[in-house]
């Protein structure tokens, strides 16, 4: 039988044999040693994702709601900020950061860490989305992988262009440092059934204003060189509309081109997009 099953049981039945207020007692002990592992494993893997903390060696306890920080930093800053990110989870009343502040301590961003590994699978998420997404791109037979930042593309393109364009898409994608384009041009062209899929996929697509609206934010949000949180979008019957703020006429013009590359997209309207 699993461990974990026989410690179950085990507890279980303890339970049952203790009278009503012990039961009670224990059932709450249970309760918060559960609640315990909870946050310590919440607080653990915001340290995990973090940025600026991921590289450090940090180790988390918690008991009854208070939490325990232990390990090195080599800023005081990142002291401050493990202890707001601890005092933000849920149910951590209290936080006792005795975490080492050395200047001369070097963190480890080696590339393997949880963290890291998050936001390579994110990257290659965001651009295999937005080849998908791209009009005047062929996803068939387009392989994303990511490794520290560094992305690469394998499998096939139709032409020139579209490996070019794949190329852009990806080098844009927030948190990419370099991209190695392996892309090969297609000696033949894609099968009938390829075409189809592409073109089943389009058609749905081009009936959905929502999908459209979607898209193109979620392109403005992946992209490296728009701050598209200040932008608004609509869509109706294929025309897109851009409102709001942007920062130079060069963001202006990618976000117009980024809107106009979407599958479905008509036509974009873009005078009321101001900088």
């Amino acid at each position: 039988m699993n461990t974990s099953y026989r410690q179950f049981f085990l507890a279980s039945a303890v339970l049952l044999s203790l009278s009503p207020s012990q039961g009670v007692m224990a059932a709450d002990k249970v309760t918060t040693a559960i609640d315990d592992a909870r946050q310590e494993s919440q607080i653990w893997t915001s340290y995990a994702l973090n940025p600026y903390l991921r590289g450090n060696d940090l180790k988390v306890t918690v008991q009854n709601g208070k939490a325990v920080l232990t390990g090195k930093v080599d800023e005081k800053v990142n002291k401050e900020l493990a202890t707001e990110i601890a005092k933000g989870v849920s149910g951590i009343t209290d936080v006792d950061n005795q975490i080492v502040v050395e200047a001369n301590y070097l963190p480890h961003y080696g590339g393997d860490s949880y963290g890291d590994k998050i936001d390579d699978a994110s990257i290659s998420a965001a651009i295999r989305s937005k080849l998908q997404w791209n009009k005047d791109v062929d996803s068939v037979g387009t392989e994303v992988s990511t490794k520290s930042g560094r992305v690469t593309l394998t499998g096939s393109a139709d032409t020139q262009a579209s490996k070019d364009i794949a190329n852009r898409l990806a080098m844009n994608t927030r948190g990419v440092t370099s991209v190695t384009n392996n892309l090969k041009i297609r000696s033949s062209p894609m099968t009938s059934e390829e075409k189809a899929s592409l073109k089943a996929t389009e058609e749905s697509h081009n009936i959905s204003d929502s999908w459209i609206t979607t898209k193109v934010k979620s392109s403005f949000m992946y992209s490296s060189n728009i701050t598209g949180s200040d932008i608004d979008v609509s869509t109706n019957n294929g025309i897109v509309t851009l409102t709001g703020k942007v920062n130079s006429g060069v963001e202006r013009s990618l976000a117009i081109e980024i809107a106009q590359n979407i599958r479905g997209v008509k036509s974009v309207q873009s005078k009321a997009l101001l900088f």
